[in-house]
């Protein structure tokens, strides 16, 4: 080779490797860290990691990156393809049969298969799980005979979800479902790997969980930090870009905001952290580009035990309610364009042509002292109490949560001269007294698991895993299952109504308001979005590079 073609060479190569360096998957973004690597933070140590375990969103934060069920949804909650690459559905809407994608993989190399998904669900079911039953069981109650196995009171093999082979789940309802392909996307119905069942604790630690989401998790530490790397094995591995998702555990806004202004992070705040609230309107000056208030599906309200004194008298129940203003909490304590709540389904999930909340006003009471006072004098007669028994609102750590419950009581001491107490617990702690019932009145949250109003009124059956209030109608069982038996729109959107406007009736919980998310995220990062329910998807994240 002579010394020119040479020299050309070694030009050719330097020019390259300058415009890898630029362009490529090295270059750094704003904050000066890789490209590759997303950083956020969640506010507190995931509860659990096994999808049939998990009921909070924090968990649901991880799990959704390294699982995938049959479908997924869009930013817009519209369903996609997601482990079933297609799927029929029978003439009298019934009967689902699924064809499971041959690229479908688990991060170990092993397929996943019908029978993946066939064990998984049927594990989920099951009344004698380790180390407690599902509390999302319920939601697969659609199936038939999975209520009957869930309760006890049936045969696993009556269970209607059967793998024909290895690419083919076939599934059959009690009743035609409108939403239950949006449901298959939640992560009651992911499969877990088979080899589970010689390890019940492999949720418990990064190098025990076989996965099959886009991500895989490398690294746990507890309490610190975790860190997602892509799946190789995963189907559409190209869609992937990020290299690296690494999560900080600060359990602090002022922390994590500060964290977000030296470069430490590329995502700050809701729904997994939070940023403090009395430095909203600083931060909407300063960084327009980063900071976001988007209005999301989801209902802030306090859950009380009905079971407990005072709380097992309704009108004592309803007079809390009553002695609180919710345009006073939303404009001058959350600050995050949240919107007043007398209901429990917020704006944002369907109705029969429209949103349901445009359709059916949430007018099912009002705020009013005077009748509150009243009210609270009668139920205190009724107990034979001659003043209301002590009693404490708790919530799980956070500041916000913090001012909102010291604003409540003191509306409650200044309107009604009650004089209750707050307490704060750690988030596993409290998620556990919950579960336990062991609280009086307590902060709670809800957001949809898909796009249907029955995501809320379906929380407060008798049956319902999630319901921690002791508010058990049989009345109120029975509209859910004709709601649930009911196919004509317009006659399911008037009975979830009906429903609705019966919870409220009980006052067994207190809406708050509707949530929004308030968050921040660098200019450069693309495909990292809130969705209709108020999650942060990252899974099809990018960062903008500049174009030589």
């Amino acid at each position: 080779m002579n010394r020119k073609n040479l020299i050309s060479i070694l030009s050719l190569v330097l020019v390259l490797a300058i415009f890898t360096t630029a362009c490529g998957s090295g270059t750094k973004n704003e904050s000066g860290a890789s490209n590759n690597e997303f950083r956020m933070n969640l506010a507190t140590e995931p509860p659990t990691l096994d999808p049939a375990q998990a009921t909070d969103q924090v968990s649901f934060t991880v799990i959704n990156a390294i699982y995938e069920g049959l479908t997924i949804v869009d930013e817009n909650g519209d369903v996609q393809p997601g482990v079933a690459e297609k799927w029929d559905i029978s003439p009298d809407g019934k009967t689902y049969t699924f064809t499971i994608r041959s690229d479908a993989k688990w991060n170990n190399g092993d397929a996943v298969t019908a029978n993946d998904f066939e064990f998984s669900w049927k594990r989920a079911l099951n009344p004698e799980l380790v180390p407690e039953p599902s509390q999302y069981a319920y939601q697969m109650y659609y199936i038939e005979g999975a209520e009957a196995f869930n309760t006890g009171k049936g045969s696993v093999d009556d269970v209607a979800v059967k793998a024909t082979d290895e690419h083919t789940l076939v599934v059959t309802l009690t009743n035609p479902i409108p939403y239950f392909e949006s449901l298959l996307s939640t992560a009651i119905y992911f499969p877990v790997h088979s080899s589970v069942t010689e390890n019940e604790a492999f949720a418990a630690a990064a190098d025990t969980m076989i996965t099959n989401g886009p991500f895989t998790m490398t690294q746990w530490k507890r309490n610190t930090s975790i860190v997602l790397e892509p799946n190789e094995n995963y189907h559409a591995r190209d869609d992937i870009k990020f290299a690296k998702v690494s999560m900080t555990i600060v359990n602090d806004p002022s922390s994590e905001l500060n964290m977000y202004k030296t470069g430490k992070l590329d995502y700050a705040g809701h729904p997994t952290g939070s940023l403090p609230t009395e430095q909203y309107e600083t931060l909407k000056k300063e960084y327009p580009d980063d900071f976001k208030i988007k209005g999301t599906a989801s209902l802030y309200y306090y859950i009380m035990n009905t079971t407990a004194e005072p709380f097992n008298n309704a009108k004592i129940r309803q007079a809390l309610s009553m002695a609180i203003s919710r345009t006073d909490l939303t404009e001058k304590v959350s600050l995050g364009g949240q919107i007043p709540a007398f209901g429990l389904v917020p704006p944002g999930i369907k109705g029969v042509e429209g949103e349901f909340r445009s359709e059916f006003k949430d007018d099912y009471f009002q705020e009013n002292v005077e009748e509150a006072k009243v009210l609270l004098a009668e139920g205190l007669a009724e107990e034979g109490w001659t003043e209301l028994p002590a009693f404490t609102l708790k919530f799980n750590t956070d500041p916000t949560h913090q001012k909102v419950a010291e604003a409540v009581v003191d509306m409650w001491r200044s309107n009604l001269g009650i004089d209750a107490q707050i307490g704060n617990e750690e988030w596993g702690v409290f998620l556990d007294n919950r579960v336990a019932m062991n609280f009086q009145i307590e902060r709670s949250g809800w957001g949809a698991d898909y796009n249907d109003p029955i995501s809320f009124v379906g929380l407060f059956t008798s049956k319902s895993g999630n319901n921690n209030t002791g508010y058990a109608n049989p009345e109120y069982d029975a509209l859910i299952a004709e709601i649930n038996a009911t196919t004509d729109q317009k006659v399911r959107m008037e009975l979830i109504a009906q429903a609705e406007k019966m919870l409220i009736d009980s006052h067994s919980i207190i809406p708050i308001y509707y949530y929004s998310s308030v968050h921040m995220m660098k200019p450069d990062v693309k495909g990292v979005y809130v969705d209709f329910k108020g999650d942060v998807n990252y899974t099809r994240g990018y960062y903008e590079q500049e174009q030589e």
